[in-house]
Parts: C-alpha cells; structure tokens; sequence
C-alpha cells in the first residue's frame, strides 16, 4: 500500500476554505485530508488499476503512446 501522506500535506488540505466553512465544514478535516490525500496517492501510484476500476473510464481507453502520437 502507499506510504501516508506527509503531515504538511495534511495540514495544507485540511484548511478549510471559505465555501467549506459556509457549509458547516468537515467535522474532522485533518482525518478527512489525511483520506483523501492517501486516496489520490494510490490512484497516482496505479493509473492502470484506477483506469481499469473507474466506472468514468470507457472500456478502450487510449494507451499512453496513442496520446503521445496526439500530440506531435
């Protein structure tokens, strides 16, 4: 599994911003960034498993070397 997200990470994601704040905030926000953070550190880690685990992405998604074919 992936390491945990250093604290200053944490501490920087669990500030809260004005519309968070407006809507009653998070009850734990550190607990919360702390989540998230770990989350996206995983999905960052493994695209290839997030792309085959994620209902957003179709069933034939490009290879990195179409992309990178787009782009030239």
């Amino acid at each position: 599994m992936t390491e945990s997200p250093d604290e200053d990470r944490i501490d920087s994601r669990a500030e809260q911003l004005p519309e968070e704040e407006q809507a009653g905030g998070a009850d734990d926000p550190h607990a919360q960034a702390e989540a998230i953070l770990e989350e996206s550190d995983e999905r960052t880690d493994d695209p290839e498993r997030t792309r085959r685990e994620s209902t957003q992405t179709p069933d034939n998604p490009p290879s990195q070397a179409d992309l990178a074919d787009e782009v030239d």
